[in-house]
């Protein structure tokens, strides 16, 4: 695989915050350029000039390690277009500074606290999601409620809930339960009615609000869909 492709995959791995989708999916990487000696410029582009400082500094900032861990690279500049934060979070990037170096005196601390929110309520949707699937498959909440992660197909929402529960640390392995509450106990067959009625209300939420930002963006630039183009 070449450097450029890498890179792109590497890419395909950061996830807006909010939405629990990857950037390239939604078509947030405007551009990405690698030179023969290892440099990568990206160029990122959001819905509006408005999104959220916050959000727009994760999604820079974890692409750029994201990109930086790809072996090859020497250097990596990320670059957040047509913003209206964009220069002062550009310039927090560029010298290695944190959110709050973007902004002196206007905020405090790192934005782990709002990375673990947002985290759990991706985990809380695409749990929905395999939940969901799995009931219109013919199986009874009984039977859901005993399956293990290692039941579980190897892709898609069932891959990311694993990814998700590492990163939250909360149980992952092959036998620990396929669907835990926010604590990380295992769901029971009690519990999944009222569970999937409220889990199903937060899938909705990131989906409306992921059509929302890609109609956004493609009234911004012009570019297609990318779910559209996928399909």
């Amino acid at each position: 695989m070449s450097l450029e492709n890498r890179v792109l995959a590497a890419l395909g791995t950061v996830y807006d915050p909010e939405l629990d989708e990857p950037i390239s999916a939604l078509g947030f990487v405007g551009a990405c350029s690698v030179s023969g000696r290892g440099e990568v410029e990206v160029r990122l582009r959001l819905p509006t000039p408005q999104c959220a400082p916050n959000f727009a500094y994760l999604m820079a900032a974890d692409a750029q390690t994201a990109v930086g861990r790809v072996p090859g690279v020497q250097r990596v500049s990320v670059v957040l277009e047509d913003h209206y934060t964009g220069a002062e979070i550009n310039a927090a990037l560029a010298r290695g500074g944190e959110f709050a170096d973007a902004f002196p005196g206007e905020t405090t601390g790192a934005l782990d606290a709002l990375r673990e929110l947002f985290r759990r309520k991706a985990l809380v949707a695409r749990q929905a999601r395999v939940c969901q699937a799995l009931l219109d498959g013919g199986a009874t909440p009984e039977v859901v409620a005993a399956l293990r992660l290692a039941h579980l197909p190897s892709g898609g929402d069932a891959l990311r809930c694993r990814q998700l529960r590492r990163q939250l640390g909360l149980p992952h392995g092959p036998d620990d339960a396929a669907l835990v509450a926010g604590d990380g106990t295992a769901l029971t067959a009690a519990d999944l009615p009222t569970w999937l009625r409220r889990a199903r209300l937060v899938s909705l939420s990131l989906e409306t609000n992921g059509g929302l930002c890609r109609s956004l963006l493609h009234v911004r630039y012009g570019c297609p869909d990318q779910q559209e183009v996928a399909a």
